[in-house]
């Protein structure tokens, strides 16, 4: 195919969207809360915007550079080393709400676990383009291709972050299942990971507690359940137009984290179904877009790797809305390019210059 001049302005033109509606509606969420906490209404979204500017400054950048650079031991191994360390770092670190996920520097912190995700997908995209015809041999291919992830994926379980590391073994799974891997492998790998998911989810107490609220929340409405009825009550108000952009009530200290993993409910509220339906289109103009860079791409490489971004946002947004909507049990995993969080807005957009690099190959 012959090399377009420009990149896919309909992705481009998505990712902004996202990115301001985002901003947008961190402030909508955080401002009273900022305001009693903080003593400003302005300091989660100005932090937001500053990862958000830099986010997008690497994005035009990265979208420059072509993708084809990262296909090569010298920038693959190096990565995932410096990936690994940093997710032993965090363990030196002091925890925080019982967790230890993030590295302190300078005043700011970086969340290692969201730089594995993309890390993940480069290594597995470099590995696997040459494995295609041999995607049946398991000792060379496929476990080998999986060290790598399950190593993110044990460092990342001892954080301790579970979602993250779902996140982590579906991206695997479907990058997998595009090399051509049998399904007897994922029913093999499945039998092995049930009973070592019913231990995490039903043997640790909080997640213990975390499943039986999500399965009957009213049995303890101020304590496990709260989040997920408070989420509920904030998508119920919202009805078709919502209560009105800044008029949400339940962002006013019930629904605890709104600006972050709950932001999807604060939308629901304000915005109605009317704004849910349009972040939805958004996510699903996205996934058209990188989706079809993946499957038009003659490159394997640029396939792997456009293919395994694309369904890594996807992902965490169909986590994220899920857990909102009371489909899933409570999971702090951020919506992609709206949640405030500086790293996952940062390696996100980071992410999309690569991606809309891809897109230059397609015409």
């Amino acid at each position: 195919m012959a090399k377009r001049v420009g990149v896919d302005k309909w992705l481009f033109g998505t990712v902004l969207l996202l990115v301001l509606f985002g901003l947008v509606q961190v402030f909508s969420a955080s401002a009273v809360v900022a305001q009693a906490n903080l003593g400003s209404p302005y300091s989660y979204v100005v932090r937001q915007a500053i990862w958000a500017l830099f986010g997008l400054l690497v994005m035009v950048g990265l979208m420059r550079v072509d993708y084809r650079v990262y296909n090569n031991p010298r920038v693959v191994f190096p990565a995932v080393t410096v990936t690994v360390l940093m997710l032993v770092a965090v363990f030196a670190m002091s925890g925080m709400n019982g967790a230890h996920r993030w590295i302190r520097i300078a005043g700011t912190t970086i969340e290692p676990s969201e730089l594995a995700k993309p890390v993940l997908v480069l290594f597995l995209a470099y590995f696997l383009q040459t494995r295609i015809h041999q995607i049946d041999d398991v000792k060379g291919t496929i476990l080998r291709a999986v060290a790598v992830p399950l190593l993110f994926t044990l460092l990342i379980l001892k954080e301790p972050d579970l979602g993250t590391a779902i996140v982590c073994v579906a991206v695997t799974a479907l990058m997998l299942y595009l090399a051509g891997a049998r399904l007897r492998y994922f029913a093999v790998a499945g039998m092995f990971a049930a009973p070592v998911l019913y231990y995490m989810l039903f043997h640790i107490a909080f997640r213990r507690a975390r499943m039986l609220a999500f399965i009957n929340p009213e049995a303890d409405p101020r304590g496990t359940g709260f989040h997920i009825l408070q989420s509920l009550i904030a998508v119920g108000t919202g009805g078709f137009f919502g209560r009105g952009l800044m008029e949400g009530v339940q962002k006013l200290f019930y629904l605890p984290e709104v600006q972050t993993d709950f932001i999807f409910a604060n939308i629901c509220e304000e915005l109605g179904l009317i704004g849910a339906l349009l972040v939805v289109a958004l996510f699903v103009a996205l996934a058209y877009r990188g989706l079809r860079a993946a499957f038009l791409s003659t490159d394997p490489f640029a396939r792997f790797l456009a293919f395994g971004l694309t369904v890594t946002i996807l992902i965490q947004a169909f986590f994220n809305m899920s857990v909102v909507l009371a489909l899933l049990p409570t999971k702090g995993i951020p919506l992609p390019f709206i949640s405030s969080g500086g790293t996952s807005i940062f390696i996100t957009l980071a992410c999309m210059g690569v991606l809309l690099n891809v897109t230059r190959e397609i015409e």
